[in-house]
């Protein structure tokens, strides 16, 4: 059952036949005493709620104290709110305070019943489909590992959106891989953008498409990305990297469902899974002023941390394992076998490129071996990539993992004779991702 709390009766009547018309059973309070009193007659599995409820009150405070309420009489209880486009912030407070999201006003029906159904979903599910999940190319049973995999068996089903943060090449876009294949959408499209590599001035084409003649160049119309994962699921990775222009564009469309093509008037909808992925710090940035907060709420419903690979000591042998025979199949070269030792040398690597980087120097220690067993003394050969992880490792020790990974950088690039293709290779790192590590920490 759906409470549906509003002052406002052509609004009660109006939500209550869209839930109805979807088979959903509700119940209406026209005031904060009738909810309360609603909810202590008979638990409802989802409370959608106005933010005022008086003429003379327009703060929303009465929502939020309605809302704080609500926690505490029934915390398990999911609620959404309704709120203006113009009072966001009051939006945020309340997730803040608990929310389980939050609607603009005038609501769209299609986007009122996907909110609704995630939330009852999201509520409902406590465990993965039987059959177990699909890991999709996830190697490895480490603890923090599992438990992320455990997050994703609970959440693939649902539309909830996801919020993916770690390191640089532990794995992100796999986890996101994990929650397409997962869920009801696995059979259309998934769509990747990298928005690191998007400048603020082609935003809009690249996610939203244009039509012939739109500006100089535009010689044909483009379908843009969210034309192209319709159905299906929008992986943002680096999404930490977007400008603010960009990320008010981004939140009407995550808000609304619609947007226009670049040079079109025409609205479109989209119906797409958002999955977004980074290494920034969102909380500091959102209290630094830049990343918007309402949208750092709209992204991150459900939040997975994806460990570190010097978290994940136990899974280096299995995936080391799984490289070499990767590349024998890849190549169609004879399988190698890396010896006890050498996996123990790899775990005590502190690896600032995690997953990436250790696939780069299995790799090229199959290139430079000629044996069928791979040891320790390979990979300590490697000057390219195991001087940068030694040094880091010995000058470092205890330090914080700014600073080690500042030291594998700045030795890396040293080793490399200031080569930085070979330097971003050594460490797993895109040219990109090399280049921003140079300026955060001041490395020329």
């Amino acid at each position: 059952m759906i409470l549906i709390v509003d002052d406002d009766k052509s609004v009660r009547l109006s939500l209550s036949l869209l839930l109805r018309s979807v088979g959903h059973r509700t119940a209406m309070a026209a005031s904060p005493e009738e909810a309360l009193e609603s909810l202590r007659v008979s638990r409802p599995d989802l409370v959608v709620m106005d933010m005022n409820f008086s003429v003379s009150f327009t703060s929303g405070q009465e929502g939020l104290e309605l809302l704080q309420r609500f926690k505490v009489l029934a915390s398990e209880v999911p609620v959404i709110l309704i709120t203006a486009w113009g009072s966001i912030d009051l939006a945020v407070e309340g997730m803040r305070l608990g929310a389980f999201d939050f609607v603009t006003k005038p609501w769209q029906p299609h986007a009122m019943l996907q909110r609704v159904a995630t939330a009852l979903e999201l509520n409902r599910v406590q465990r993965p489909a039987e059959g177990g999940l699909l890991r999709d190319g996830i190697i490895g049973n480490s603890r923090g590992l599992e438990e992320v995999l455990q997050t994703v068996g609970r959440v693939a089903p649902t539309d909830a959106p996801v919020l993916i943060l770690g390191e640089n090449g532990t794995g992100k876009e796999l986890i996101a891989h994990a929650i397409h294949a997962n869920s009801r959408r696995a059979s259309a499209p998934f769509v990747t953008v990298n928005l690191g590599g998007i400048s603020r001035s082609l935003f809009e084409s690249e996610m939203f498409g244009h039509v012939k003649g739109a500006f100089t160049g535009a010689v044909t119309s483009r379908k843009g990305r969210f034309a192209m994962a319709d159905g299906g699921t929008i992986f943002l990775d680096e999404i930490g990297e977007l400008d603010p222009g960009s990320q008010v564009k981004l939140l009407r469309v995550l808000q609304e469902h619609t947007y226009e093509a670049l040079g079109d008037s025409t609205t479109r909808r989209t119906d797409v899974r958002v999955v977004c992925a980074t290494n920034a710090d969102l909380s500091r940035m959102v209290a630094e002023g830049t990343f918007r907060e309402d949208l750092f709420y709209r992204i991150n419903l459900i939040t997975l941390h994806i460990p570190s690979l010097r978290q994940r000591l136990d899974d280096i042998p299995l995936l080391a394992d799984w490289f070499v025979k990767q590349y024998a199949e890849r190549t169609g070269t004879r399988p190698r076998r890396l010896t006890d030792a050498a996996r123990r040398w790899l775990q005590t690597c502190p690896f600032p490129g995690n997953i990436r980087e250790l696939r780069n120097m299995v790799e090229r220690a199959i290139i430079v071996s000629d044996t069928p067993e791979i040891g320790p003394e390979t990979f300590a050969g490697l000057s390219a990539e195991s001087a940068p992880t030694a040094v880091a490792a010995d000058s470092v020790a205890g330090a914080r993992l700014g600073d080690m990974e500042r030291a594998a950088v700045a030795e890396a690039i040293s080793a490399a004779g200031g080569n930085l293709s070979l330097a971003a290779s050594s460490l797993g790192l895109s040219r990109q991702a090399l280049y921003r590590r140079m300026e955060k920490y001041g490395l020329k």
